[in-house]
Order: C-alpha cells, then sequence, then structure tokens
C-alpha cells in the first residue's frame, strides 16, 4: 500500500485545491506571456469550483477517483513547475524563447484537461448536475491553443532569420537590441542592457549545466548578435582586448598584412579556414554547412582521413572557433596598422591601399569599425575629405567612411565631431562620383537604426549650403542619389517651416505646397510669406502654378485678415505667368478679388494687394481670365464702374490707383463697346482727367494712357480741359528721349483730339510740340511711329499752309520718306496721306519761271516737270524734289488696301487740275498708271473709284491716253458694261472710256 493510499481522500482533495489555487495565482504574475499564462490561470480557477464541489459531496473512495486525482495533481505540479521555471527568468530569454513556453502551456493545459475528465468519469453520480460544465471545461481545455503576440513573433522570427543569415552589421545588431528591449519593458540604456545581457549570458551558463547543448548554442549566438549593439558595448572592454591584439602582432614587420593560417583552421572539404567549425567522431573538423551537405549526398567517410563515420553527430567545436576568430583578429590588427602607416606617410599613390585595407577588415568583421576608430582614423580621413584635391582619393575617403559609420552610432558622432557635416556638404556639389558618394555617406551618417539621427539633422540644417546641394541633387542623373537627396530634403523640412522655405529658394517647391495644402493655419501664412519674399524667375512661377500653389492660397485668402494678406501677396506675386491666372479663375479666385477691392471695409494692403492682382490678370489677356469658377465670365460692366467709383475717392492710395488704372486700360482695349457705353454712362474721361494734375507721376502717366484709350471714342471736354491752363503740363508728358508708353499716349491724344479745336492745335506748335513728335518719329517703335503720323495730320491740314511750312522745315519730308520705304503698312499708309497733304499745296507754292535772261545765274533754276515752276521741298512741298515718288509707286506694287488708297491720293496731287497733262506724263514715266490700271482688276470699290478719278484726269493727255488705251479699255469696259451693278463706279468708269474714247484716232502714237 502506498502512502497516497493511506491519506483520505477528501485529504487530497483539499491539498489538490490548495496546490490548483495557488499555481493560478503565481500564473498571474510572470511577466512575459502574460497572456498564455493568464488563460492557463483562468483555467485552473475554474477548476476550483469542481474541487470543492467534490468535498462537499463526500466524493466515493474508489480506485478510479484516486487514480484520476493523482493524475491531475501530477498535471497541476507540471503547471506549477513551468509557472516557477519562467517566473524570474531573463525577460530577454523569455522573449526569445516565446514559442517554446507558449509550446508548453498548451500542453500542459490539455493535460490538465484531459486528467479533469478522467475525474469526472469517476465521479459521475456525484457531479452529475454539474456534469456539463465540467465537461465544457474539458472540452475548453482540451482544445486550447496558444500562440505567441504577434509583435513578439516578428520580433522572434526577425532574430531567426539573423542567426540563419549569421548577420553581423551594427545596425543590425542596434534594431534588433532595441525591438527587444522595448517588448519587454527594458529602457535601452546601457546600464539597463549589460543588466539584461549578463542575465542571458547566466541562462547560457545554466544550459551549459544541465547539458543542454542546443539551448547554449542558440543563447550563445543571441547574446554574440546582440553584444554587438551600441547599448551593449562596453568601450573600455573592446579597447582592452584590442590592445592586446596589438600587443601580439608587434613582433611582425610593419610591412607583413597576413598571417598564415594554421592547418587545422582550414577545412578539409572547402579549403577554406572554417567559420562554424564541428568536430566529427574521428576528430576531425570541418565546417559545419560542408559536412552537412557531405553526409547528405550520401557520403559515410571522413573527409579528411577516409575512415568510415560510425557516427555522424556533429559536435561544435567552440576551442578551435575561438581560436580561429583570434587569428582572424591579429590578421585585422596588421592591416589596420598598416593602413594607418600609408595614411600618416604623406605619400598620395599610399592612399587608395589604405582604403582598400580598411574596407576589407570591415567587411570581413564589423568590430574592425571600433578598432579603426581607436586608431584614430576617423579624424584622419575626414580631414583628407576636406583637405584632398584629388578626385578620387576624395571619393575612396567618403566610401571608406560610410563603411566605417555602416550601423555604428559611435562611429557617426565621431564623424560628426570632427567636423565631418561640413566636409560632406561641400562635396555633395562636386563632380558625380565623388556627389554620389556623398550623398550615401550622409544618408548613413543621419540613420540611427530604424529612425533618424536627430542632433545630426539638426547640424545639417544649420549648415548653409547643405539645402541647397541636396536640391541640386534632385535633378542627378544617379537616381540612388536623386532618392536618397529627396528623403533627407523631406527630413529636413518635416515640421521645419524655416528649412521648408530654404528649400522653396533653390527651386524645390514640393514641402511648401504640401505645408500650403495640410499644414497649421500659422505654417500656411509662414509659406505664403516665404513667397513673397523669394526671388522667383518665369519658370519658377510656372512650376508653383503647375505643382499646387495656387488653390490653397486662394483657400487661404477666405480666412482671418493675417491669412488674407499673405495670400493675396503671394497670387498677385505668381500671377506673372499665364496659366497661373487660368489657374486662380479655376478655383474661384477671381469673384474674391472683385469683391475684396470694392468691399468699403477692406483695409487699405487687401484692397491695394487686389489691385494688383486684377491688373495681372486683365494684362495683356483682357478679360479673358475674368471668370468665376464654373468658367463662367463676370458681369463687366459694374467692375467697370467700380474701378471708375474707386479713381474718383480723394482718399484712395496710389498702391491701389496705379494698379486700378492698369486694370482699366485692359479691360477698356479688350472690350471696347462695351468699355464705351460705360464710359460714357459714368462720364468717366471727366473722372480720369482731374488725374492729370496728381502728384505722382505714374499715375499722371496711367492717366494719360487711359485718356488716349477714352478720347478715340469720346473726345469732348478733353481740350477744354487741356486749354484751361493745363497744356504744358501736358507738353511734359511729350518731352524725353525714351519715346515712353506715356509719350506715345499723348502723341495718340494729340491725334484723336478734334481737328476743329484750331486753338489747341495753334497752342501745341508754339509749346514746340511738333520737333517732339518729329524726334518719336525718329527714334520710336512701330507703333510709336503709327501714333505720330496720326498726331502730325493735326499740323498739316491743307488749309494752313503756314504750319504746313513749319513741319517741313523742321526736317518732317525726309522722314515720310524713308517711312514709305521701311515703314508698318499702317505707318506707310499715314505717310502717304501725309505727303498728299503736303503735295496738294505745291501747285500754288510753285514759282514761275523768271522771264529774260539768265546769263548771270550761275546755273538756271530748274523748272519743276510737273508744277512748272520753281520748286524744292521745303518750299513748295513738292514730292519729286522729295524723291517721294518711287517709293509711292512701290506701295501700289503691295497691293494692300490702306496704303494702295492714300498712295492714290497722294498721287492725285501731281493730275489735280491744271496739272493733268504734265502729270500724267511724270506718272507714265513712273510706272505708275499701269499700276493704277491693275487697282481696277483687284481693290475694293473705294480703290477702284479712287484709281478712275486719277485715270479720267490722266488720260486727258492725249499722248497718254493713245499709249495705254489698249489695255484700258478691257476693264473699263467691264467696269462700265456693268452700270446697274456697280452705279456710280460704273459711270465713272464710263467716263474715263469716254475720254479714251475722245483720242482714240491714233492709238499706236508713241508717247512722246
Amino acid at each position: 500500500m502506498t502512502l497516497l493510499e493511506l491519506i483520505p481522500i477528501g485529504t487530497i482533495l483539499a491539498l489538490l485545491t490548495d496546490q490548483v489555487l495557488e499555481t493560478a495565482a503565481a500564473a498571474r504574475d510572470v511577466l512575459i506571456e502574460k497572456e498564455s499564462f493568464k488563460a492557463l490561470s483562468k483555467y485552473l480557477y475554474d477548476i476550483d469550483p469542481v474541487l470543492k464541489q467534490l468535498q462537499l459531496r463526500e466524493l466515493n473512495d474508489t480506485q478510479a477517483a484516486r487514480k484520476a486525482l493523482e493524475f491531475l495533481k501530477d498535471d497541476v505540479k507540471k503547471a506549477k513547475d513551468i509557472v516557477d521555471k519562467y517566473k524570474n527568468r531573463a525577460r530577454f530569454y523569455l522573449l526569445v524563447r516565446c514559442r517554446n513556453i507558449v509550446a508548453e502551456i498548451q500542453d500542459v493545459t490539455r493535460d490538465i484537461g484531459r486528467s479533469l475528465a478522467a475525474l469526472s468519469l469517476a465521479s459521475t453520480e456525484v457531479l452529475s448536475d454539474i456534469s456539463e460544465r465540467v465537461n465544457r471545461l474539458h472540452g475548453e481545455m482540451q482544445k486550447a491553443e496558444f500562440e505567441a503576440s504577434q509583435a513578439q513573433l516578428r520580433i522572434v522570427e526577425k532574430l531567426d532569420q539573423g542567426l540563419c543569415e549569421r548577420k553581423s552589421d551594427q545596425s543590425f545588431a542596434n534594431n534588433m537590441l532595441e525591438e527587444i528591449a522595448r517588448a519587454v519593458g527594458v529602457p535601452v540604456e546601457p546600464s539597463e542592457i549589460h543588466e539584461e545581457l549578463a542575465s542571458l549570458k547566466k541562462e547560457k551558463e545554466v544550459a551549459a549545466a544541465r547539458k543542454e547543448r542546443a539551448e547554449e548554442i542558440f543563447l550563445e549566438q543571441v547574446i554574440e548578435l546582440l553584444s554587438r549593439a551600441d547599448a551593449a558595448i562596453d568601450q573600455e572592454e573592446i579597447e582592452q582586448h584590442y590592445r592586446r591584439r596589438v600587443q601580439s602582432i608587434e613582433n611582425y614587420a610593419t610591412q607583413d598584412v597576413h598571417i598564415p593560417p594554421l592547418k587545422p583552421f582550414v577545412c578539409p572539404i572547402t579549403g577554406k579556414v572554417m567559420v562554424d567549425p564541428v568536430s566529427l567522431c574521428t576528430g576531425t573538423a570541418c565546417e559545419r554547412t560542408a559536412i552537412k551537405d557531405w553526409l547528405e549526398s550520401g557520403q559515410t567517410t571522413d573527409p579528411d582521413t577516409g575512415h568510415v563515420l560510425e557516427d555522424v553527430t556533429l559536435r561544435s567545436n567552440i576551442g578551435l572557433r575561438q581560436s580561429i576568430e583570434e587569428w582572424r583578429e591579429l590578421n585585422y590588427c596588421l592591416k589596420i596598422r598598416s593602413a594607418k602607416g600609408k595614411l600618416q606617410s604623406g605619400n598620395y599613390s599610399l592612399f587608395a591601399d589604405a582604403f582598400d585595407l580598411l574596407q576589407e577588415v570591415i567587411h570581413e568583421n564589423p568590430i574592425s569599425k571600433d578598432w579603426i576608430a581607436i586608431e584614430g582614423l576617423i579624424d584622419t580621413i575626414v580631414l583628407m575629405v576636406r583637405s584632398s584635391h584629388n578626385k578620387d582619393l576624395k571619393r575612396q575617403a567618403l566610401v571608406t567612411l560610410t563603411a566605417i559609420i555602416g550601423g555604428h552610432s559611435r562611429n557617426k558622432n565621431r564623424v560628426v565631431e570632427a567636423g565631418g557635416v561640413d566636409h560632406i556638404v561641400v562635396c555633395l556639389g562636386r563632380g558625380s562620383e565623388i556627389s554620389k558618394a556623398a550623398i550615401k555617406l550622409l544618408f548613413e551618417l543621419l540613420q540611427d537604426g530604424s529612425k533618424w539621427k536627430e542632433s545630426t539633422c539638426r547640424k545639417l540644417k544649420q549648415q548653409d549650403t547643405a539645402i541647397f546641394f541636396l536640391v541640386m541633387l534632385l535633378d542627378s542623373t544617379d537616381i540612388e542619389s536623386a532618392e536618397k537627396a529627396e528623403i533627407i530634403l523631406s527630413k529636413l523640412c518635416d515640421d521645419d517651416d524655416n528649412a521648408i522655405s530654404r528649400a522653396a529658394g533653390c527651386n524645390w517647391y514640393k514641402p511648401l505646397i504640401d505645408r500650403l495644402c495640410h499644414g497649421p493655419e500659422p505654417s500656411r501664412m509662414s509659406m505664403a510669406r516665404s513667397l513673397v519674399d523669394m526671388e522667383l524667375i518665369d519658370q519658377n512661377i510656372k512650376v508653383l502654378g503647375e505643382e499646387g500653389a495656387i488653390p490653397p492660397l486662394v483657400d487661404m485668402a477666405s480666412g482671418n485678415l493675417e491669412s488674407k494678406v499673405w495670400a493675396f501677396s503671394a497670387l498677385a506675386k505668381l500671377l506673372s505667368c499665364r496659366d497661373n491666372k487660368r489657374l486662380v479663375a479655376a478655383a474661384g479666385g477671381v469673384p474674391l478679388v472683385i469683391e475684396h477691392i470694392f468691399s468699403s471695409p477692406a483695409p487699405t494692403i487687401i484692397a491695394a494687394k487686389c489691385s494688383e492682382i486684377l491688373e495681372r490678370l486683365s494684362s495683356d489677356d483682357g478679360i479673358e481670365f475674368l471668370l468665376d469658377a464654373n468658367g463662367t465670365r463676370l458681369e463687366l460692366g459694374p467692375i467697370i464702374t467700380n474701378l471708375m467709383a474707386i479713381l474718383q475717392k480723394s482718399n484712395s492710395s496710389p498702391t491701389i490707383r496705379k494698379p486700378v488704372l492698369r486694370s482699366l486700360l485692359s479691360i477698356c482695349k479688350s472690350e471696347e463697346m462695351l468699355a464705351e457705353k460705360t464710359v460714357a454712362a459714368t462720364n468717366g474721361v471727366f473722372l480720369v482727367l482731374p488725374l492729370l494734375d496728381d502728384p505722382d507721376q505714374e499715375i499722371r502717366g496711367l492717366a494719360l494712357k487711359l485718356i488716349y484709350h477714352f478720347s478715340q471714342h469720346e473726345p469732348d471736354g478733353i481740350a477744354d480741359f487741356l486749354l484751361d491752363s493745363r497744356l504744358e503740363a501736358f507738353v511734359g508728358f511729350l518731352e524725353g528721349d525714351t519715346c515712353s508708353d506715356v509719350q506715345v499716349a499723348a502723341a495718340g491724344l494729340i491725334a484723336y483730339l478734334p481737328k476743329s479745336e484750331v486753338a489747341l492745335t495753334n497752342s501745341l506748335s508754339e509749346l514746340n510740340v511738333i520737333p517732339i513728335l518729329l524726334n518719336m518719329l525718329r527714334i520710336g517703335t512701330a507703333e510709336a511711329k503709327e501714333t505720330v503720323l496720326g498726331a502730325l495730320f493735326r499740323f498739316t491740314d491743307p488749309s494752313n499752309i503756314k504750319m504746313q511750312q513749319l513741319v517741313v522745315n523742321l526736317g518732317a519730308y525726309p522722314l515720310l520718306v524713308s517711312i514709305l520705304m521701311s515703314g508698318t503698312t499702317t505707318a506707310k499708309a499715314r505717310a502717304a496721306a501725309l505727303i498728299g497733304n503736303l503735295s496738294s499745296n505745291s501747285s500754288r507754292l510753285a514759282a514761275a519761271p523768271v522771264s529774260g535772261c539768265w546769263c548771270f545765274w550761275a546755273s538756271p533754276p530748274a523748272v519743276c516737270e510737273v508744277h512748272g515752276g520753281i520748286c524744292n521741298v521745303t518750299s513748295t512741298f513738292c514730292l519729286l524734289k522729295a524723291n517721294a515718288l518711287p517709293w509711292l509707286v512701290n506701295l501700289l506694287r503691295e497691293r494692300q488696301d490702306d496704303t494702295t488708297y492714300e498712295t492714290l491720293q497722294a498721287l492725285g496731287t501731281l493730275v489735280q487740275d491744271g496739272l493733268s497733262h504734265r502729270g500724267a506724263k511724270i506718272l507714265h514715266q513712273a510706272g505708275a498708271i499701269d499700276l493704277v490700271l491693275d487697282v481696277l482688276s483687284w481693290g475694293s470699290v473705294a480703290l477702284k473709284e479712287a484709281a478712275l478719278i486719277i485715270l479720267e484726269k490722266v488720260f486727258q493727255a492725249r499722248e497718254v491716253s493713245d499709249y495705254y488705251c489698249t489695255v484700258a479699255r478691257i476693264p473699263l469696259i467691264s467696269l462700265s458694261t456693268r452700270s446697274s451693278e456697280n452705279g456710280d463706279l460704273g459711270r465713272l468708269a464710263a467716263r474715263v472710256l469716254a475720254e479714251i474714247e475722245r483720242h482714240s484716232k491714233s492709238c499706236s502714237m508713241p508717247l512722246i
């Protein structure tokens, strides 16, 4: 009989109940895998009422009952052992073993469930009323499935992958340690980390003591990996370790960079030095992966001796691995020593070798990064980045620094402390290969595991040219460099309005526009202010519009007063681009702008900026963009009326009046009919005229241009206003040597004011306006010349010979002829008309030839072939003497309606009453008559009529009529026979034809 059989069954139940409760309570206090242990605790607490019911109902003392209680007691004890096993273990250990822990909890839970089922069967008669509840509990425990949290599983899977891939870079170790520490609630501080790693090392020692070889190796690998992290490194221990290794190589020559491996270090299969050596039963050591492949391929012999392997168990050879590692470290020390010597030699030819050696040891083992730093080589290489003029060495220095700091926080700090940031930034602006290496180094320098190194980011922002060079790299042909530059720029601009503004100042607008669209109101205003302050060329302005700056600015214009000021100011600046005007209209900005111009409570600065926006919207494009958001044209009448009303206000600021005047000019030019009606309805001319007295010169000039435009339709009253003691001031607008827009407008006003205002004409002449106009004719633009020619009509009226004389004496004729030669079509037409005005008086001004003897004259004065008297340019305005005839004839060849009509009028002065015979011969000699006849075939009715009038007079000369009768008859008959269709033109053609027929007796007579 066993001891358990002697104990009453009630006592067994009581002891078991206490054990269950104790285990349940303990399970709730485990720090890792809390959910799994809590679930186990809950199941145990659910068992407690069942056991108590069995006590109350006095469970039958049967063999089956005692056996069931014994099973349950053993399983609960296993649960208690699991709880105790993991209750006070190292937190890092619990996390890396979370899958094993969960599996153990799941197994013991199911075991307890099975034991509970056996107890239920052994006490059916007692638990009959709660059997359903017991069965449900048993079912749940049997099916219980436990899983580690997804976050923990991701960490463990990442750790397993790192171990499998034998990752040794510090960056991975930093990330891994940080994730594990955060998952178990350990601060990432060196003291805390050292304590946790020490606990993990104790766990490894416990596993070794228990002969749990797999556990020991696993923990050793984990510790080795995590110990590479910055927070786990004991810098003093690393330096001591390095110094010991350096002492070991002191006996080697300085040129030595490699110690040959011992034979036991070399795998007999691969022929290479081993990394993870394992021992066979024969004592032969092989690389673990190589021997596994050997055995899996079916081999059963020792690869070195050829002996048959009786046991294929592989045992880690830790001692050999440590010896190999020590050998490798000695080689690292040799290479670092050699590299240092080469870099300090001052011999540039050795520097490249030094960089190769350093990159080689870093590639072989990241621990050498610390050793390189201990030797002070980081400062040396940073100095070379700054001072080297050899592009290839500079690039290699940058590449080597990138390797040295890769995933190594302390080395990154060392580079920054050595002034590396400034030197790296300068390299961003060098050649493509150097900038490519520099951006990689800078990007790595700014990384802190999975985060950014904020202190270095702040230092980079302080560097004056950093953002400029990074923006330049966005256009790099190297995609990786461009991407890294953009990532760094985005980080620098993150929540930093100043950096965003600086980036935009370097023509990178993405963060600025993002902040305009989505930033808080103060940031949006800051961005708009930056736009206002920037120096922008047309291309920049176009890009800002394309990238989306317009809509958020229009949206801001509906905000508070300060938002409105900066939004409207920025919009005004962006509207020098035509495409941006369209964007403002599409965003619904135009009605908003107009509303703020005309709103009486609007502050002056807002009204001024909105007036400027309206000016820019209408400049060059008139009313094209005066639309609402739907593209519907705004009513222009009220806009013009309100703009005129602003000009009427005596207190309106010049900053408002100027853009208003410019806007009115642009709108009126593009919509003349509507503008004419509105100006007439609002007495617009009389509203603008007082502005000619404004103290601001620019406003006076703009007012003059607007009055000039109005004068084309509403000239009444302007002359009286000017004559009222303002004429001298008006003439002042004409003066100057630049032929400005204001001068042209003044000349245009002279042209459009009624010619009947004789007093105005005389006053202008007395104020020496004519020489000013002629000077403008010499130096002005094509448009200016056209306008000035229009103004000269006032001073060449045929009824005022005295005024004509003044114009000619001041040198007008040669200017007019030169315009016939090379002016615009309009200018040629006006010049021809002016010459016609002058030529119309030539016959009456020509002096009759003096009769008698010419012997006392040095040479007899030439008699004009047309006017029959003594002619010259200045006294008779003779167009022959001015050599104008060939150029007038040439105008007929151009077949332009305007020039042809005025030319015909001018040529007609040569055959006016009393001159027809002489003038006809001159026109024949100049080849003009054929061209006049040609007009009958292509000209308009008015041109044909003007041509017929000349031909009627020309053909009064018999010789001319006889010469042209054949070619003239056909077009004349054509016109005259359709007199019913051509009316007066047909009758006029018939008269010319009759004149020819009158002289038709000798059509073939030669012209004398």
